[in-house]
């Protein structure tokens, strides 16, 4: 690895700013003698063992497991008994290096202009007129690992009529024509990025991309938009082999369904990890109307006009060690901080 680091340094070194040296930091360090270790003891047996401790990197795949448990119980308890969909928004070609240089104001108006663009369609839909909830997450890579800037926006098939308090409901398996989303959120993103005052490359195409959806209900939908709405850029899984010089990793074919492989110098296939490192303090996870963290108590009103099933699963704890002598859980008993030999 510290040949590859070495390799990335002299070929991407000047392309990489700081917050993706420290997630590389993070990502080499992961579970190594870098962030010290753990003690742990098993007091049926008294048998104890010792374990490095995990970066918490949101950039690390090692450590995103337990955050996307702990994201789909959040959200089955906002979960409600209508149809979904799946609207995905993304930004053209010509307008990623212009993301690449600027990523927390572009990113951060991408997110603003897609929540207002399905705001405005909820509120202007003839005999809907209602304001929408969603959930939208931004990722930044294509399942190859290149750099393809799009957000995932899961939207409840309903939403409120402020004025008249009362829910309304979308008939049908059809949400919001997503030619003309892709045509509101062009208008709306060049005008914010001008407003910015970010220079706009020379040409800008017509067109933008915009896809919308019916994913189903209940608990099945949720289920099938978490591997959407929270994933990592790459699981563990998917890297096939590693010999120092090269890394093979998998992926589905979006078009085909098939698995794919993707063989790449060990230096490119880090940068492209890289690549995908959010700017510090950036939340690409973000909800909105109903469904937003402040309007609890309406979101409550909601599920109890549709009647909507209480969600009575426990939080799952981050999984426990287990005794390799005995099988019984083990419970730590000291931190070690790197560097220390002993523990005290």
């Amino acid at each position: 690895m510290k040949i590859t680091v070495a390799r990335l340094q002299a070929r991407y070194g000047a392309t990489l700013n700081a917050e993706q040296w420290s997630a590389l930091n993070a990502l080499v360090g992961c579970r190594t003698e870098q962030y010290g270790e753990t003690l742990w003891a098993c007091t049926p047996c008294h048998r104890q063992q010792r374990f490095y401790q995990a970066c918490g990197h949101r950039s690390c795949p090692r450590c995103q497991n337990h955050d996307t448990t702990q994201w789909l119980e959040r959200q089955q308890q906002k979960l409600l008994p209508v149809e979904y969909f799946l609207v995905t928004f993304t930004l053209p070609r010509e307008l990623r290096d212009l993301a690449k240089r600027h990523p927390k104001t572009v990113y951060d108006l991408m997110l603003r202009c897609v929540s207002g663009t399905l705001k405005s369609f909820g509120l202007n839909k003839r005999r809907f007129n209602a304001q929408l909830g969603m959930t939208a997450v931004l990722h930044t890579h294509s399942r190859r690992l290149d750099y393809h800037p799009h957000i995932h926006v899961a939207v409840p098939s309903g939403g409120i009529d402020t004025k008249r308090k009362q829910w309304r409901k979308l008939k049908g398996h059809y949400l919001f024509k997503a030619f003309n989303l892709a045509r509101v959120f062009r208008a709306r993103l060049l005008a914010a990025l001008k407003e910015a005052r970010l220079a706009l490359p020379a040409k800008v195409p017509a067109k933008w991309v915009a896809d919308c959806t019916h994913v189903g209900r209940g608990l099945p939908a949720l289920q099938y938009l978490s591997r959407y709405l929270y994933r990592g850029v790459l699981s563990e899984k998917q890297i096939v082999s590693d010999d120092g010089e090269r890394v093979t990793f998998a992926f589905t074919n979006s078009e085909t369904g098939k698995t794919e492989y993707r063989t790449l110098r060990g230096e490119t296939f880090l940068y492209l990890l890289l690549q995908h490192v959010l700017p510090k303090g950036f939340r690409r996870v973000r909800d909105y109307g109903f469904l937003h963290g402040n309007a609890k108590r309406l979101l409550k009103l909601v599920q109890w006009v549709l009647r909507a099933p209480v969600f009575t699963g426990k939080t799952q704890p981050k999984p426990t060690v287990v005794c390799s002598r005995c099988y019984a859980p083990m419970t730590i008993i000291a931190i070690i901080k790197p560097g220390h030999i002993g523990y005290g």
